[in-house]
């Protein structure tokens, strides 16, 4: 007599009927795992600004390639950009002290 609950294992494509539903179920299980990891890990530090060179009292000259700043005992002086500059991040040109 056949048992209707067990596969019939003279036959491959049962033997490969209750292959795909495990390997399915692992894919699903491995999906969920991934997502929860990536749900519950903790995400990268905030990221600090930089330092801009017109707060760090070292940083002597900038520059965003459109005008150029100066700081003295006066005061911070900066030069008129140009009619079709286009500025990118200041950077500190010349700095005093350490």
């Amino acid at each position: 007599m056949v048992d209707p609950a067990k596969p019939d294992m003279s036959h491959p494509a049962s033997v490969s009927n209750g292959r795909d539903g495990l390997v399915a179920g692992a894919i699903a299980a491995l999906v969920v795992v991934t997502v929860l990891i990536g749900g519950l890990a903790p995400g990268a530090p905030a990221h600090r600004a930089a330092v801009l060179p017109s707060e760090d009292a070292a940083c002597a000259e900038w520059s965003d390639g459109c005008r150029v700043c100066q700081r003295s005992d006066a005061g911070v002086a900066c030069s008129l950009p140009g009619i079709a500059c286009v500025p990118a991040a200041p950077r500190c040109a010349r700095r005093v002290g350490g």
